[in-house]
């Protein structure tokens, strides 16, 4: 068994709704068949619409941008997991940085979102990643490994197993800036050694972690030819068809 290869496109809060259907069809009809998995990740007021239009399409699923912890109540704005299920939505981003950075998102509320999403059968997408100033003070690693701790590594394996990574460097997260292929390649490892040391190397090789910083069509298939990088969290380059596709296209061919 072979771990997932997924491309997700984080649309953020951009497209009407006409815009984000006009988008969504330009995507289905220039996506081929492929083993690997496109994720859209639209804002709410597009999911309930994109899974009509998305049913049957077997390597194309839905995800939300985030969800609220609580089942239902008097949360005004919020949307809950049971709801985002309720629309066939199969995949939630939490921790995005700019949910953490915005918002002020951390550990022990992320890991209630993360155990809501999972009772209810969706996946999250959870992301991690270091800020600039850490990078430069090579604390890159350490950032990682308590967001992990705090808000992944209480799930049983069995939970973990449905679970999507996505590691996002800040610093190149709407900057144009990237990370090297070699250190993507050097943090993703990094983080499927610490799924390895947390539950056991056979749950750290079937892990998805996507990378998701500033990944765009010229720079994807040499992201994505490292060992480690499973696929991308695609931003800015999502919002527009041909793009994704061609991100979507970059994976090597498997032997």
């Amino acid at each position: 068994m072979k771990r997932q290869r997924i491309v997700a496109g984080n649309w953020k809060m951009n497209k009407t709704f006409d815009e984000g259907r006009d988008l969504a069809i330009s995507i289905i009809q220039q996506l081929g068949p492929s083993e690997n998995l496109a994720v859209l990740c639209p804002p709410f007021i597009h999911l309930n619409y994109l899974s009509v239009l998305t049913n049957g399409i077997a390597n194309l699923k839905l995800g939300a941008q985030n969800c609220h912890f609580e089942e239902s109540g008097a949360f005004t704005g919020e949307i809950s997991a049971a709801m985002l299920k309720s629309v066939e939505a199969e995949f939630v981003i939490l921790g995005h940085s700019e949910r953490r950075e915005y918002f002020k998102e951390a550990g022990e509320l992320l890991a209630k979102k993360v155990d809501s999403t999972l009772k209810h059968g969706l996946r999250p997408i959870f992301c991690c990643g270091e800020k600039l100033d850490a990078r430069e003070a090579g604390n890159q690693e350490e950032i990682v490994k308590q967001q992990l701790e705090e808000g992944l590594f209480h799930l049983e394996e069995s939970q973990f197993s449905n679970v999507v990574i996505a590691y996002e460097p800040v610093w190149a997260i709407g900057t144009g800036k990237t990370a090297s292929p070699e250190q993507a390649q050097e943090m993703h490892r990094y983080i499927r050694n610490l799924i390895s040391l947390k539950y056991s190397s056979h749950t750290a090789n079937l892990t998805t972690i996507l990378y998701g910083g500033s990944c765009n069509p010229k720079n994807a298939k040499e992201l994505f030819s490292q060992p480690d990088v499973d696929g991308g969290l695609i931003g800015g380059a999502s919002l527009h068809a041909t793009d994704f596709i061609s991100i979507f296209n970059s994976f090597p061919v498997s032997g």
